[in-house]
């Protein structure tokens, strides 16, 4: 238990940071309110445990040893992500009746997930750096994706939820326009430094 507890320790601060998936939560939960961020939030969920499951089981070291993989799938990130700063930016505010903008779907939130940087860098991190049951190498893996996708599902419906309860300060359609595009921007930050960390 002390093991499980340790992982824990180090998975909530790494995975919980600041990073493109937990920033474009937060950003669509004030510009589109808690509900309509679900759809999004099961795809971020769903991503980020198949990012999980493909470094337990090796596959990350497959996709990386093709020539030139990794550059092809970091444009396809960047520009995803380049789009969905664009979506958060140019939301309009929540209490505007006549707003249309549908939030991000759960594909968006897959999407995202799979080509999130920090993701496979965070996960990887705590996943090789820990070992919760040392006899066994199939149930240490085992206990230790169960306890990830744990923190997977409380970090980033924190997140969200986070940013619908900002949202309920920005009611004015300028303030909501500056929250907006803070949080754009502060997506595309969290990218900048993923990249280089």
């Amino acid at each position: 238990m002390d093991k499980l507890l340790i992982l824990w320790l180090a998975a909530f601060p790494l995975m919980g940071s600041p990073g493109p998936a937990t920033m474009s939560l937060a950003g669509i939960g004030a510009a589109y309110g808690a509900r309509a961020g679900w759809g999004y939030l099961g795809g971020i969920w769903v991503g980020t445990t198949s990012v999980l499951l493909m470094i337990a089981t090796g596959v990350t070291g497959l996709v990386v040893a093709v020539p030139g993989a990794a550059q092809i799938i970091s444009l396809i990130a960047a520009a995803y992500i380049l789009y969905l700063a664009w979506r958060i930016a140019t939301a309009p505010p929540i209490s505007d009746p006549a707003a249309s903008a549908r939030a991000p779907s759960f594909a968006g939130g897959f999407a995202l997930a799979i080509a999130n940087p920090k993701a496979f860098a965070a996960i990887g991190a705590v996943y090789s750096g820990a070992t919760v049951i040392g006899t066994d190498l199939l149930f240490d893996a085992a206990a230790k994706v169960a306890a990830l996708v744990a923190v997977i599902l409380i970090v980033n419906t924190a997140w969200l939820y986070f940013g619908s309860m900002i949202s309920r300060f920005l009611r004015d359609p300028r303030m909501s326009r500056v929250a907006n595009v803070t949080f754009a921007l502060l997506l595309l930050g969290a990218v900048a430094l993923a990249l280089i960390w």
